[in-house]
């Protein structure tokens, strides 16, 4: 019994590589012209956002701390603009925003928070730049602007 299987296995093992080649391939695969692709038309993508994300203070944040603005730039004799790094709302927020005038200094002071709704959200971890306008009391003349966070 032993010999007549193994005499079996010999017969398939030796049977499987009796065809050539390249009759298999003619036989297994009818031949065909090449199939012609249709042309694509590029669908436009969504990059990231080119500039800051503007916000205004929500006033009601929970968990509010200072956080470090990036850049300050004046718009106009009154008005400064803020801008920085973020999380998502509704769990990053802006809060409000101190703001201390001096004779030479301008002392601007971000509060970011994380919005009441936020309890049971996810939010994706990942940085966004926002910015904020600020309104003085003065024109800002030649004094600096500084970052109250410090």
């Amino acid at each position: 019994m032993t010999a007549t299987l193994l005499a079996g296995c010999l017969v398939l093992a030796t049977s499987c590589g009796a065809v050539a080649p390249a009759e298999r391939a003619s036989a297994a695969v009818p031949a065909k012209p090449p199939a012609v692709a249709e042309p694509v038309t590029p669908t436009p993508t969504t990059g990231p956002k080119k500039s800051p994300e503007p916000v205004k203070p929500t006033g009601n944040a929970i968990n509010v701390h200072k956080v470090r603005w990036t850049k300050a730039r004046a718009v106009s004799k009154r008005k400064v603009q803020l801008t920085w790094w973020s999380g998502v709302a509704p769990c990053t927020v802006l809060d409000h925003v101190k703001v201390k005038e001096s004779p030479k200094f301008v002392t601007v002071t971000l509060y970011e928070g994380t919005a009441p709704k936020a309890r049971n959200v996810s939010c994706i971890m990942i940085a966004i730049e926002k910015t904020t306008t600020i309104t003085l009391k003065k024109p800002i003349g030649k004094r600096k602007i500084v970052d109250g966070s410090k």
